[in-house]
């Protein structure tokens, strides 16, 4: 059985635990409605593996996996990864699918792959190697001395936490601190049948990387650190990996010490797997922010440190530039190669590299609190008070990682305000520049820019309520909304791809990923300011996307508009997770759950490049889903850079276009969209027809039209449907039916 998750995310207001598993019942049951026809998807790239791209798709998979399943009502505790689609597709798709697919590519990318800079390199590692005797060479690596003191602290550390979580460390891991920007994830060896627990086969072609330290790369990666590190670290556990939760007077430390008693039969983690990785993560979290501020920040000069407690951009901007190559050097044969030289190849702030930083320090800004109290906190708190990681300011007078994460943010905050928000035209900029010291900013945002930034406004007016900090935030937030509704939305209802300041919206061909990234961040917008108009406009994106974009036959969706060759790849995958969850969680579109797991079983699954035991796998591909066993493979459990699907439907109706009147195979409806009333026409003869029906795009019916054509003609009320994409269908005495697609506003 699996783990279930403790989270905070926001469930729909007053929902009804057994009225939504009624819901979601008929949803599963619906999934069978519909066909699929003979097309598949086929992968275009599986060498290239951009590590922002892959660690953005790990994050809204994490988001859209046990914390979507739970927001929805499921008993986690009812999943068994060995029974596919059991209780149903549904909840497997989220509580196991995507929670394991994201949870592979955070284990590859910080520790299996070795596509970044290794731990004992971190400044941490180094740090507290300096303070150690010269008799501390070779102490925890079995005598074998080196001349550095570095990896016996590293060793020393990892045993630590071995110890305080009661898991045993695998064999030949690659811990890193700070991810490269890309690598090719085919393998030069044959995977071994115990991966698991060492990783030695897993290990990519180090030549083969570009090692070039981008912050997008970083900062998603750290995003997706923290949502691991807080469910792995948000309970204890007992000697027989029994979860405990934390309440505040238990903990697996000594009384009145923050060292580990050994015996208490407490343990860190919600098992011995999860408190041991989730204490790696962190370590590895907490490094990376340290190396940011110490040494990546930049002043249009050099590269150095920016003082996160006193930092005022007005003073001289230090920001962290788009690209950074690495150097490296090998001082001993035996121990991992570490960065020699830094250099900056793209001076340019961007802003989805900015953002990405700020969504990670942020998150783990909450999680470190030592402010908050409740059960996921308490646990925190004892990981956090000065044993395994040092304790707040607040309570020591020293600066712990609390406070690492909270000063980065607020470097990243004051940054972004500056650097990237044009305040005249309420809207942010893609990039920026400095020019003798002067900040030269740019004139063009992209639409899923413009989205996320908003998302991680959100997390800035949270973590810093009751400052001016939160209060710009806010004002930002609602500046770039109405940016969105009033600048990128054309008058069809989809939104364009980009804009530029005095040219105005991008007339390019308008994007999947462009209207489900506007819907998900309008209906967070919504959901903080309670704006009515932000839900309005956020359920008129999904409807556009829905209406436009997605293909219920094919359970897929184009990827531009009227374009039948859709092109995936992990970033719009990452997007449509997003916007499909969001419509479902505040929206209330009960039915883009359903879409979102089919959509999940035709694209996410075949793109997904092979799979491990814990998401049903024991060997091949033993639980049919198309996804190979990683083991006696050569590919790491990655998703592919590029697949494609081509959109061929023989057989089907073709559907009435919007605002068209064309009489179409002897069936009119309008007007479409509608809102109140709806006028059926058909040139034939009443005796001819059977029944009308209106199906939701699941293919339920939820309205029988009563019969009574007048000329060929019948009008009916559809006042009482909620908002979105239906079907009108008409069935003929002698079997026959015709369907019509029609959207209710």
């Amino acid at each position: 059985m699996i783990k279930k998750v403790r989270t905070n995310t926001s469930k729909k207001a007053g929902k009804n635990y057994n009225s939504m598993k009624k819901k979601i019942t008929l949803i599963a049951m619906a999934l069978v409605l519909f066909s699929t026809l003979n097309a598949q998807l086929v992968i275009k790239n599986d060498t290239v593996f951009n590590t922002a791209k892959q660690m953005f798709l790990a994050n809204e998979l994490f988001k859209s996996g046990e914390p979507f399943a739970e927001a929805l009502g499921y008993d986690l505790d009812l999943l068994d990864p060995m029974v596919p689609n059991s209780p149903d597709s549904i909840s497997y798709t989220l509580g196991i699918e995507g929670y394991e697919y994201s949870r592979y590519l955070l284990g590859t990318v910080i520790s299996r792959a070795g596509i970044g800079l290794h731990m004992m390199w971190s400044p941490m590692i180094k740090q507290m190697a300096a303070m150690q005797p010269v008799d501390f060479d070779g102490m925890f690596t079995g005598g074998m001395t080196n001349g550095f003191k570095e990896d016996d602290q590293l060793m020393m550390m990892v045993g630590h936490f071995s110890t305080i979580a009661n898991q045993m460390a695998p064999m030949n891991p690659f811990p890193q601190f700070a991810e490269f920007e890309s690598g090719n994830q085919q393998l030069s060896s044959t995977v071994a049948p115990d991966f698991a627990m060492d990783f030695s086969t897993l290990r990519w072609d180090r030549s083969k990387m570009d090692k070039t330290l981008n912050p997008a790369a970083l900062g998603q990666s750290l995003w997706k650190q923290y949502y691991w590190a807080k469910d792995m670290l948000g309970a204890f556990h007992d000697g027989e990996e029994n979860t405990v939760e934390a309440d505040g007077t238990n903990s697996p430390d000594s009384v009145d010490n923050p060292h580990f008693d050994p015996n208490n039969n407490l343990y860190y983690g919600g098992n011995n797997l999860d408190g041991f990785a989730g204490l790696v993560i962190t370590a590895e979290a907490i490094n990376k922010v340290m190396f940011l501020l110490n040494e990546l920040a930049y002043d249009g000069t050099s590269l150095g440190m920016v003082d996160a407690a006193n930092y005022n951009p007005n003073n001289g901007i230090k920001y962290f530039p788009h690209r950074i190559a690495v150097t490296e050097s090998m001082l001993n044969p035996m121990l991992p190669p570490q960065a020699s030289e830094l250099l900056v190849t793209d001076a340019s702030s961007n802003l989805f590299d900015q953002l990405s930083l700020l969504l990670g320090t942020t998150a783990f800004k909450n999680m470190m609190d030592p402010s908050i109290n409740d059960a996921e906190h308490f646990a925190y708190h004892e990981v956090f008070d000065g044993d395994p990681f040092p304790a707040a300011m607040s309570q020591t007078g020293m600066m712990g990682p609390y406070d690492a994460m909270a000063g980065a943010s607020m470097v990243l905050f004051q940054n972004i305000m500056a650097m990237h928000y044009n305040m005249a035209e309420g809207t942010f900029v893609d990039v920026a520049n400095l020019d003798g010291g002067s900040i030269v900013m740019g004139k063009s945002i992209s639409s899923t820019n413009a989205a996320y930034i908003i998302i991680a406004l959100i997390n800035v007016y949270e973590e810093f309520a009751g400052t001016n900090l939160s209060n710009m935030a806010l004002d930002a937030i609602n500046a770039q909304a109405a940016f969105i509704q009033n600048k990128l939305k054309d008058a069809e209802g989809g939104y364009y791809n980009s804009y530029t300041i005095g040219s105005g919206a991008d007339a390019s061909v308008k994007t999947a990923e462009t209207q489900a990234a506007v819907a998900q961040t309008l209906y967070l917008a919504y959901q903080i300011t309670n704006n009515q108009s932000y839900l309005t406009s956020a359920d008129e994106a999904y409807n556009f996307l829905i209406s436009n974009f997605y293909v219920p036959e094919l359970k897929v969706f184009r990827t531009e508009l009227g374009n039948d060759l859709a092109t995936y790849n992990p970033e719009n995958l990452a997007i449509l997770a997003g916007g499909l969850r969001e419509a479902a969680l505040i929206g209330n579109h009960d039915e883009a759950t359903a879409i979102y797991t089919r959509f999940s079983k035709s694209v996410y699954n075949p793109m997904l490049l092979a799979e491990s035991e814990m998401s049903g796998e024991t060997g091949n591909d033993s639980d049919g889903d198309g996804i190979p066993y990683i083991a006696d493979g050569k590919v790491a459990p990655v998703f592919a850079a590029e697949g494609e699907f081509s959109i061929i439907i023989t057989g089907i109706e073709e559907e009435l276009p919007l605002n068209s009147r064309q009489n179409i195979n002897g069936m009119l409806v309008y007007p479409n969209p509608a809102s109140s009333k709806v006028t059926l026409e058909t040139t034939l003869a009443g005796e001819d027809i059977l029944k009308i029906e209106i199906l939701n795009i699941l293919g339920q019916v939820v309205q029988q039209v009563p019969s009574g054509l007048v000329s060929g003609k019948i009008s009916f009320d559809v006042s009482q449907l909620n908002k979105g994409i239906y079907f009108v269908k008409l069935t003929q005495n002698n079997g026959n039916s015709l369907s019509k697609k029609i959207v209710i506003k």
